[in-house]
């Protein structure tokens, strides 16, 4: 991990006898572990336009970057987020969206579960790469793993499964 330092000196070093100078002979050491939040920021892409004065016809200009939501606010890293925290952390779109929104910005959970949309669109040549591989192996080995999962119509939890097939 970084570690940030910070050195507290004393408010004078001069001996209070009145000898001079005090020389160091050792320090205390103490390290506290710190957390910095998630940090969201603007991207800003900028794409100049250039023409010939001569001929006033031509104009050149670099390409757009593709992105996985087309000329949308998220970057990659971005959805990664929400898709992580959506499966990994068993965190719902709404609960995503509360935090976002304390954070400053406001994310309706439909938009998220949008973008995770878009994102499975394309994994999916990894997802069917990944199958072709399951059903040619000689052996599957399965886990199931139970989730509450919250009911909307009742107000209450039920049992939901992960399966892992490797």
């Amino acid at each position: 991990l970084p570690r940030i330092e910070r050195v507290i000196e004393p408010a004078s070093t001069l001996c209070p006898c009145g000898c001079g100078q005090m020389v160091k002979i050792g320090e205390d050491v103490s390290e506290r572990l710190d957390l910095v939040p998630a940090q969201l920021r603007v991207l800003v892409t900028r794409r100049p336009r250039y023409a010939c004065r001569r001929c006033s016809g031509a104009v050149v200009q670099a390409h757009a970057p593709e992105h996985v939501v087309p000329g949308g606010l998220p970057t990659e890293a971005l959805i990664a987020q929400v898709i992580v925290a959506k499966f990994g952390d068993h965190l719902p779109f709404y609960r995503q969206a509360e935090i976002y929104t304390r954070q400053g910005i406001n994310l309706d959970r439909a938009t998220l579960g949008n973008w995770v949309g878009r994102a499975c669109f394309h994994l999916r040549p990894i997802v069917e790469h990944l199958r072709w591989h399951l059903k040619a192996a000689d052996r599957l080995f399965m886990d199931e793993t139970t989730a509450p999962v919250l009911d909307p119509g009742r107000r209450r939890t039920r049992t939901g499964f992960f399966w892992a097939i490797v």
